[in-house]
């Protein structure tokens, strides 16, 4: 590739070449045919009803303990809106996915920060924070986590439900990369070690395509409710017509291939960026994770990400903020590297670009 091409380690956004776009095509033709008049109308704000059926029966709940929308980012949204005063207290990671930190502010909380491992949660500064706050909610993303790209461990997590029982807390689990797993083996979701106290929340924005607009929301139908209408009062219903498409692109059996087909797609890249760091910046720490969209880098000693970013930028390449990330602070040296949008040689380029930047900054 040129010197001169640009490099986006920014977004975390599918690779385009993996969008099913001949079989959404067919889809749609297929569900205008047979659904029109359902599809292109009104309908209830918890979604297309055949949808929540297949969502229910996939996830081994009722239909009621379903609630779509457009994204499960919005669904955070709803969620605040229902359930968060000004003052109350969410607990993070630290890091965690700045969009939604981002929101739990807007929505006047006060969002406090537990220390990220590289197994999740550090378990006693989550103990020490919980003797001095009461949260509302604490917000974890346990599959390959976004940024870090860590996974929580299964005793950390029997651990988090534990303590969510004892001082009566209300986990949300954000899992949309948790089906890309490319090696190693699957950990229990927090639903299916508490049920009673998670809603778990996805999206096929990493599956198929953004383009579909799907995410989704399980947990108890009372809260449920709640927060279906405040979507309700905001939009009447989501967007049936993507959401008919998507219906009928599962319904059709293609969940499962298009799984294969990204697994065998991104674990290579994700193999590339792992050889690219030990070639290029050995003596930058990086998480080594079994899946999803990102690998985080704590960067060496006197090299800073708002240098580094600086740097970067003369070399036509884009960074993520890493202070972004961090609720209270912290991050200065923490870099969130995305990989699954990029060629192998596009990587290549880029981690060799950082090292560049990376001894231009040293101090």
């Amino acid at each position: 590739m040129s010197a001169l091409e640009t490099i986006n380690f920014t977004r975390g956004v599918p690779a385009i070449e993996s969008f099913p776009t001949a079989e959404l095509a067919a889809c749609a033709t297929t569900v205008l045919a047979q659904s029109g008049d359902a599809i292109l109308q009104y309908g209830p704000a918890a979604g297309l009803a055949p949808l929540r059926t297949w969502l229910a029966e996939w996830q081994g709940v009722k239909p009621e303990q379903i609630l779509t929308g457009n994204g499960s980012l919005e669904l955070v949204q709803f969620l605040c809106t229902a359930m968060i005063k000004p003052g109350d207290v969410v607990f993070t990671e630290s890091p965690s996915y700045d969009r939604a930190i981002n929101l739990f502010r807007r929505n006047g909380a006060n969002v406090i920060g537990v220390p990220l491992q590289a197994d999740g949660p550090d378990m006693d500064a989550l103990e020490a924070l919980l003797a001095q706050h009461k949260p509302k909610l604490f917000y974890v993303i346990p599959d390959f986590q976004n940024p870090s790209g860590a996974t929580c461990s299964t005793a950390k997590r029997k651990r988090l439900v534990e303590l969510a029982e004892q001082h009566d807390i209300l986990l949300l689990e954000d899992a949309p990369y948790r089906l890309l797993r490319y090696r190693g083996t699957e950990e229990p979701t927090l639903f299916e070690l508490a049920p009673h106290r998670v809603l778990h929340m996805t999206s096929f924005t990493k599956l198929i395509a953004p383009g579909v607009r799907l995410g989704f929301m399980k947990g108890d139908a009372a809260i449920l409710a709640k927060i279906g209408k405040v979507a309700e009062d905001t939009y009447i219903s989501p967007g049936y017509f993507a959401h008919g498409v998507t219906y009928e692109w599962l319904r059709a059996g293609n969940l499962g291939p298009q799984i294969a087909k990204l697994k065998a797609l991104y674990a290579p890249r994700l193999e590339a960026i792992l050889a690219a760091l030990d070639k290029y910046i050995p003596d930058a720490v990086a998480t080594r994770p079994d899946g999803g969209f990102f690998l985080s880098l704590t960067l060496p000693e006197g090299v800073s990400t708002t240098d580094l970013r600086a740097a970067a930028a003369e070399r036509n390449m884009n960074l993520a903020d890493g202070l972004a990330f961090f609720p209270q602070g912290g991050g200065e040296r923490f870099l969130r590297l995305p990989f699954c949008a990029m060629t192998a040689t596009q990587i290549e380029e880029g981690i060799k670009r950082l090292a560049e930047c990376v001894k231009a900054v040293r101090k």
